[in-house]
């Protein structure tokens, strides 16, 4: 009997045993079938932003669609991660996925607290909401909580607990916009993780349930009550003592405002980043994928690059006068302003890209000595007549009007004008007068826009960058995105080529008339000088000193278009440079970029270089994925730099002319700075070199040039051309903003002299003639001249002969294309 029965209890435990396996292999091919696929989280990586930094380290972009600072587990403190163990699931490293326990409690809690109107609990573990957060989504229902469970078993079985971990960590949302808890931990702290009170981190682990229902300031009660229960967790856990229990209970809650990020001012750089990591990423690297980039810009440089430019800007726009007020808030005629003038005042629209220094004002009143203003926020101020004397009305074809006089020729009652305080006033001998407080001056937004670029000759890397005079007023950079024809700036590449066919900067080419004809149907092309005179026979050297246009014409017909475009595409200048002869005084289109970066090539001794803004890019796990310097070193390793001697670095770059011919080229471009079209830079009294460039009608006005050690270009002109002036050069719209930038740039540094390579050598010659000088010639330079090339006794003839050779071995040009 007692077998009997035995077998029937055996029996029915078997039974039951199936049924309620069974019932679970339904529940699971029920609800696991067609679940995503799990292993995935193996290579899953969170959303990180971007940063972009400095060469100096400082911040200079951000970009990002959740703001997230990934943090590994290995590096998240533990006082954080048992914070979040014990609010959320304290058996974490324990269980399979679901806690049996957890769900167990969780169902006794939810009977007790029927009909209370409490919310019920879930009993989730860290897994579970990993689960959801990744895979599924917030629908609530008993579907959704089996399919988390299923998930949940089979996470557990591809991933170690600490995956799991710093994958929920670095995910949840902890709210005031913060992804994950390294995000929360400067949001809510203004700390990074490591700098978290107990107090804290039990606070930031209160709020992955609802942030918004443990607010710091709007519900400060409920968050405390929440916090501190996550601080009793920790402590029945045994994650902290009782001396940190009760020092963390007392711990006030206090919030601290994120600090602000210094960033770096280059928005015309940053968005060529930007850019260029687009490109080479797609926009989920950029937005996504948490690299660190550090970019090739000197803070220091950009800084004076935006306020020289910007200088210039201004400079030039005062001297074509003034277009009038912003706006008017009175009627035509009025003596005064109208009752509601405070109210349009502050309706008025502010220009963008307004300098943060300048403010709207109303004109109140003008007399013969000043002009009365009123700001939004009701305060007075005064324009005295010597900061309205720029102001002459701006005519037709950049004219002016009559001098100024008096402060009401200027400004009238209810003028809405820019202006900007001031304290002192210096004359044209730097003589200072001191302004009372509450002085301001006349200011005008540009309708001329430029763009400045500085770079490292030797290797490429661009350390200043500005394409306009406000970024927020125009996000066209002009130093990468406009063409615009270079003019005479061009020609030393020209003589580039002519050093390399054997000239020398004392050969002789004629200055005269020039005349080609272009073929049937077309008008003769008839070039000419900007002063529009010959100077007969004349030194290369004294060509591109004095911008000759009909020299360099003669020199690019004996040395051949081909010739010439050939040296325009290896300098990187132009891609296809049309064989025309015009182009050889700069009739082609390229970017300021291009065209500093090919007189880079020139003073580091004939080398190619391209231009970088990134030196490195690093992923979210700090491999270096990216290095503009490529060049290999087995032997760099700074941990034995101590005890042996620096490594040597192969120099990979490609030459592109002889170190020679380039220095030849830089000699005669220090001589347009000592004596020629940029002369107004030499009171620098510095080794510089460079070149002017003004096109037809002055449309386009460059300066190109260099130290030793840094290229600069500068390019200034209006976005619809049109003629800058008259007698408006590169020599003086874009020369004085070279020579701003250069004089703080080099301010602080050593005087380097250009370095003169192997095979030079410097013969005094008579500048006039390109002959050996005499002891009585009194216009004598130290010529750069290769072997072989240097000028005999027998040159110094006192006849000179068209075919003569000009102290090089190449004939004297004068003839070919003459008519």
């Amino acid at each position: 009997m007692v077998l009997r029965l035995l077998g029937v209890f055996t029996a029915l435990f078997l039974l039951l045993s199936l049924i309620g396996a069974g019932g679970v292999m339904y529940v699971f091919y029920t609800f696991g079938s067609g679940l995503p696929d799990y292993h995935q989280l193996n290579d899953y990586e969170p959303p990180v932003m971007t940063r972009i930094h400095a060469g100096d380290g400082r911040l200079l972009a951000e970009y990002a669609i959740e703001k997230r600072v990934f943090v590994p587990i290995t590096a998240i403190p533990r006082r954080v991660a048992r914070a979040f163990l014990a609010a959320e699931d304290q058996h974490f490293y324990d269980h399979m996925g679901v806690d049996p326990i957890g769900v167990a409690r969780a169902m006794v809690t939810n009977l007790r607290n029927i009909g209370s109107g409490r919310r019920l609990q879930g009993a989730s573990t860290i897994t579970q909401q990993v689960a959801k957060n990744f895979l599924l989504t917030n629908e609530v229902s008993y579907r959704r909580k089996i399919q988390e469970a299923i998930l949940a078993l089979r996470i557990e079985k591809v991933l170690t607990k600490d995956r799991i971990l710093e994958l929920y960590l670095n995910e949840i949302y902890l709210g005031y916009g913060s992804y994950g808890v390294a995000a929360a931990s400067l949001n809510y702290f203004n700390k990074s993780l490591g700098e978290l009170t107990v107090a804290e981190a039990a606070y930031l682990a209160a709020l992955p349930k609802a942030p918004n229902n443990y607010d710091p300031i709007r519900k400060r009660d409920a968050a405390v009550e929440r916090r501190n229960w996550v601080i009793g967790r920790m402590f029945e856990e045994g994650f902290v003592d009782a001396v940190q229990r009760d020092q963390a209970l007392s711990e006030p809650l206090i919030v601290r405002e994120r600090s602000e990020t210094e960033f770096v001012t280059a928005e015309y750089f940053a968005e060529e980043v930007r850019r260029e990591l687009a490109d080479r990423y797609g926009e989920d690297g950029l937005y996504k994928g948490g690299l660190s980039v550090r970019t090739t810009i000197d803070p220091n440089l950009q800084n004076m690059a935006q306020k020289s430019l910007r200088d210039g800007l201004i400079a030039y726009d005062r001297r074509h006068g003034y277009r009038g007020p912003v706006a008017r808030i009175a009627a035509d005629g009025a003596q005064s302003l109208p009752a509601d003038w405070l109210a349009k005042l502050r309706e008025t629209a502010v220009p963008k890209g307004l300098p943060k220094t300048w403010f709207l004002a109303a004109v109140d009143k003008a007399s013969n000595d000043s002009a009365e203003i009123l700001f939004s926020d009701a305060s007075k101020g005064t324009i005295p007549l010597a900061e309205l004397r720029w102001a002459r009305e701006a005519l037709k074809d950049q004219k002016r009007g009559p001098s100024i006089k008096r402060a009401r020729d200027v400004l009238k009652a209810g003028d809405v004008v820019l202006v900007e305080a001031v304290t002192e006033r210096k004359n044209s001998k730097g003589e200072a007068t001191s302004y009372p407080e509450g002085t301001y001056a006349l200011r005008q937004m540009p309708e001329i826009q430029g763009s400045l670029v500085a770079l490292d000759p030797h290797t490429g890397r661009v350390l200043a960058m500005v394409g306009g005079f406000s970024y927020q007023q125009s996000e066209f950079n002009r130093a990468t995105q406009a063409k615009r024809q270079p003019g005479s700036a061009f020609k030393p590449f020209v003589y580039l080529a002519g050093m390399d066919q054997g000239f020398t900067p004392s050969s002789i080419v004629l200055d005269a008339p020039f005349v080609i004809d272009q073929g049937p149907g077309l008008p003769k092309w008839r070039p000419a000088n900007y002063t529009k005179k010959f100077y007969g026979p004349s030194t290369l050297r004294l060509g591109i000193e004095k911008s000759r246009n009909l020299m360099t014409v003669r020199l690019a017909q004996e040395l051949g278009m081909e010739r010439i475009a050939d040296y325009s595409g290896r300098l990187g200048i132009y891609d296809r440079l049309p064989e025309r002869l015009a182009m050889s005084l700069g009739a082609g289109e390229t970017t300021l970029l291009r065209l500093t970066t090919a007189y880079a090539m020139l003073v580091n001794g004939g080398k190619t270089i391209r231009p970088s803004l990134i030196d490195r890019i690093q992923d979210r796990n700090g491999r270096t994925v990216f290095r503009h310097d490529d060049r290999p070193c087995p032997d760099c390793d700074a941990m034995r730099w101590t005890r042996q001697a620096v490594p040597r670095v192969p120099d990979t770059r490609t030459p592109v002319t002889s170190p020679a011919s380039a220095y030849q080229v830089v000699s005669m471009l220090e001589g347009v700075v000592k004596r020629g079209t940029g002369r107004r830079i030499a009171s620098l009294n510095r080794p510089l070199a460079g070149k002017t460039g003004t096109t037809n009608s002055s449309l386009d006005t460059w300066f190109v040039g260099f130290s030793p050690d840094l290229a600069v270009g500068v390019f200034m002109g209006f976005d619809e051309p049109r003629s800058l002036g008259r007698k408006e050069t590169g020599s003086s719209v874009a020369a004085p903003v070279f020579k701003s930038f250069m004089g703080a740039a080099l301010k602080d540094q050593p005087t380097i002299p250009f370095r003169i390579p192997d095979g030079i050598r410097l013969v005094r010659i008579n500048a006039r003639t390109g002959k050996l000088a005499r002891d009585s010639d009194s216009n004598v330079i130290l010529e750069a001249f290769k072997p072989g090339t240097v000028p005999t006794a027998q040159s110094e003839a006192e006849e000179m002969d068209s075919r003569t050779y000009g102290g090089s071995g190449a004939p004297a040009l004068g003839t070919g294309g003459l008519y």
